[in-house]
């Protein structure tokens, strides 16, 4: 399986991210993805990183830096189910509250559609 997977349905993009420990290695590679489907016009970005374990800082900061750069173009990202360690983390630092987060990927669809 490859480190990472997208899918487009109408208008919203999904990335999906298929790494146990996402660190500053892959991060280069989401940070295109992510600008790149910016740059093509989607507002309305899904990240899936319900396989994750772990996520470094650097991982997280491509995260907040692309939902930051979206949010200008009147986009927004939700994610998929980011497991309880995560959860905690993104808490002690302060970022689970600027994104929404969904525990499937229906329930993030179907938010992101009605929004």
């Amino acid at each position: 399986m490859e480190d990472f997977g997208r899918r487009t349905f109408e208008d919203v993009r999904m990335e999906f991210v298929n790494l146990t420990r996402a660190t500053y290695k892959e991060a280069g590679e989401l940070k295109g993805r992510l600008n790149e489907d910016i740059e093509n016009g989607f507002k309305k970005l899904i990240i899936d990183i319900s396989k994750c374990e772990f996520i470094d800082s650097t991982f997280l900061g491509v995260l907040v830096v692309t939902l930051k750069n979206i949010s200008k173009c009147g986009g927004e990202i939700h994610l998929v189910q980011p497991p309880p360690p995560i959860l905690k983390m993104m808490e002690m630092v302060g970022t689970l509250k600027i994104f929404k987060t969904f525990e499937t990927l229906d329930d993030a669809f179907v938010s992101i559609n009605n929004s």
